[in-house]
């Protein structure tokens, strides 16, 4: 059968903020999508975009290999291909022209192409695979090879007599079990491993134990796997974590899920499918208070192996979390942080700033509630629109100038705020100062109460006080004119 180069736009390199961090995943969806090519016969090869520089080096590979098919299918599990950033697009921009030089067929996957499928025909890809692609991959390569029509291939768009065919979206696939094994071994683990090494932080692998989310926060966009909530068997999970512990060593791992356990008793059931087969691991997920207070979810999280949790804590202002219809409470952020704690499991916010009527005294509240919960880690964004939202219809007319960020670290308020960017990311920076300063000063109190538990890092930001202190106040007087000065 006709040879398969898959390949994606996201790299490191070209977003900054996320290179520094020094900890990239593999591409999972890239790597879903090549193993069931590989299953059904096709010769299929990666070319890894995620630790390169530039587009340009897949040059070589496509002279050396002369692929029938170039296959540029994003992470979809990765949350950085849903923010369609412009250094990314005009990665794969480049891309496709040159596959289009090696006279590939090339087929793009991903939240950008499913929003933008015009820019992407008119830049060249012969077919745009729009939401969840693994499947409409298949029959579409089959009919290609086969020489058959593609008009009525659900899923696609496509170009045809100088128009742009959109075709009836597929439905995603609910028995997720049926879906290969990532094709793990086409990846360059020990690439990743020297990076996260360099960054001091124990090597960790990306898994996927769901697709979809079925909560409706009204600025969240869902391009790929939409509302839909399917899961994979526990016994599917720990049958892929045995395969990476056996083959890479691997005992930590992201379960990169939008909402990890939602299932009734899906966490309850991995948890003891994890004690049969002798597995320990640590890990790391992102969830929901409302979700987390449920029955004994947060005891069986802790006893499989549970190292942190992050979870979309947004504002402490009930006002900003009902506009947003997340659907949660202040209250259960408070009563959630508080029950993880006491497991010793680490607690992280995600805190969004700049939504619409946000004023003074919700940001306030924000604030006041991260000093208040001290939470382990946090990760601050200004509200961002997202086609296909709600939020996104609200501000649509504002985004004549700028509609996408340029990286993950850009920071610009693209629609009409009650701040303007300066403003936001003077905000953003203060509170990680603030967080930082606060962490400093609850060690130092520690330090003196009971020496002996106070670790290296504990020290490190006792010793960094003499930075953040005065920088946190600098930047509230920063922020207090800005604040008179509308910017």
């Amino acid at each position: 059968m006709s040879n398969i180069l898959f390949s994606h736009s996201y790299y490191y390199r070209l977003d900054p903020k996320q290179w520094k961090n020094k900890n990239p995943f593999p591409p999972l969806g890239t790597l879903y999508a090549a193993s069931l090519m590989r299953k059904n016969g096709f010769d299929v090869a990666l070319f890894d975009t995620n630790l390169l520089e530039s587009p340009k080096s897949i040059q070589s590979v496509l002279h050396k290999m002369k692929p029938k098919y170039l296959v540029i299918y994003d992470d979809g599990f990765n949350y950085l291909t849903k923010m369609c950033l412009t250094n990314m697009r005009e990665a794969c921009f480049q891309m496709i022209k040159l596959g289009k030089n090696h006279d590939c067929t090339v087929i793009v996957c991903s939240s950008d192409s499913t929003d933008h499928y015009q820019e992407y025909i008119e830049k060249g890809a012969d077919f745009i695979l729009q939401g969840e692609g693994e499947i409409t991959l298949l029959e579409l390569v089959k009919k290609l090879d086969a020489c058959q029509d593609t008009d009525d291939l659900q899923g696609i768009v496509f170009k045809k007599k100088e128009a742009i065919q959109v075709n009836t979206k597929r439905a995603v696939q609910q028995d997720l079990d049926e879906f290969p094994m990532p094709a793990w071994d086409l990846v360059d683990i020990e690439g990743y491993r020297k990076i996260w090494k360099s960054g001091g932080v124990e090597f960790t692998l990306n898994i996927a134990t769901t697709r979809g989310c079925p909560y409706k926060c009204n600025w969240c966009a869902k391009p790929i796997y939409g509302n839909r909530y399917n899961a994979h068997s526990p016994e599917y999970i720990v049958k892929q974590i045995a395969f990476l512990k056996e083959r890479f060593g691997v005992t930590r791992f992201w379960m990169c899920d939008d909402i990890f356990g939602l299932k009734p008793n899906w966490v309850q059931e991995f948890n003891a499918r994890l004690k049969e087969e002798n597995l320990r691991i640590k890990y790391y997920i992102q969830s929901r208070v409302d979700l987390l207070l449920k029955a004994d979810t947060i005891d069986c999280l802790a006893a499989s192996g549970l190292e942190e949790v992050w979870v979309g804590a947004e504002s402490a202002s009930q006002k900003i979390l009902d506009a947003m219809d997340k659907g949660t409470t202040v209250g259960q952020i408070y009563e959630a942080t508080k029950l993880l704690k006491d497991k010793k499991i680490k607690v992280a916010f995600f805190l969004q700033f700049g939504y619409l009527q946000e004023n003074q005294d919700d940001i306030a509240k924000t604030i006041a509630m991260v000093r208040e919960l001290m939470p382990d880690n946090i990760g601050i964004s200004v509200s961002y629109p997202l086609p296909g939202t709600k939020f996104y219809d609200k501000v649509k007319d504002d985004l004549k100038l700028k509609a996408n960020w340029t990286d993950s670290d850009d920071f610009e308020m693209m629609f009409h705020g009650t701040y303007k960017s300066n403003y936001y990311r003077k905000l953003q920076k203060f509170v990680h100062k603030e967080f930082r300063k606060q962490q400093g000063l609850l060690n130092l109190k520690q330090l003196f109460a009971n020496p002996s538990v106070i670790s290296v890092s504990d020290l490190k930001s006792i010793l960094k006080l003499g930075y953040y202190i005065p920088s946190a106040y600098l930047d509230t007087i920063s922020l207090k004119k800005l604040e008179q000065n509308g910017n």
